[in-house]
């Protein structure tokens, strides 16, 4: 697969290269704050840069023809805009977290929060001191896939990939579910089966979890 990276300098970007490599994908375009450096057409574009990049990567897009995997976070409404009408030209696949397990944990959400609906509920989340959104774009998928509103906490310590928590709890019972990611090759292993995902689907704004429910079906 021919692919290209959109903040290939930060931290994912560098994960990311790593993990295509591995495999054997060729990296034929990079793109940062310098500008962009393109040796061959890519069939995938892989972007966790930032959202003020977001038009420049959609247009990109549009030159080679190529879908898009795009995890950045902080995404507002005008962003979710954009890709959606990326979405009907060339696949999209955008996530908060590329983390299988995560994204399963949203649907064991979306099916069986509801047989909680008079239970309290609150999520918690903690990562890095860098991270500069609060709460979490996962926060907020795990918060949206439960259905309802709740309290969110957000914790910024040391160098923590990534940890949720959802907590649901009576006066008798408290049920407990939580993820915990590693390290960020997690997240660009996710990426990578996304990419697959996008460099073959019809034009479409998909989720990770599109991705994951199409695997299972054809396996």
């Amino acid at each position: 697969m021919k692919y290209g990276i959109v903040g290939c300098r930060g931290r994912m970007g560098v994960e990311v290269e790593r993990a295509f490599g591995a495999l054997g994908h060729s990296l034929v375009l990079t793109s940062d704050l310098e500008g962009v450096e393109c040796r061959e057409r890519p069939e995938v574009l892989v972007d966790f840069s930032s959202h003020a990049a977001l038009a420049g990567t959609a247009s990109l897009c549009r030159e080679h023809r190529c879908g898009l995997v795009v995890g950045t976070t902080a995404l507002k409404e005008e962003h979710f805009s954009l890709l959606r009408a990326l979405g009907t030209e060339v696949p999209v696949v955008q996530s908060f977290n590329f983390a299988t397990g995560v994204n399963v944990l949203a649907m064991i959400l979306k099916d069986y929060a509801p047989l909680l609906s008079d239970w309290d509920l609150e999520i918690s989340e903690t990562h890095h001191n860098r991270k500069k959104d609060a709460p979490s774009g996962t926060a907020i998928l795990l918060r949206e896939a439960a259905g309802r509103d709740c309290p969110t906490h957000s914790l910024r310590l040391g160098g923590v990939p990534g940890d949720h928590t959802v907590c649901f709890g009576n006066d008798g019972e408290v049920l407990t579910l939580t993820h915990r990611a590693l390290n960020r090759s997690v997240f660009a292993l996710g990426a990578l089966r996304a990419a697959e995902f996008a460099r073959t689907a019809r034009p479409g704004f998909y989720s990770f979890r599109d991705v994951l429910k199409k695997s299972v079906e054809e396996s």
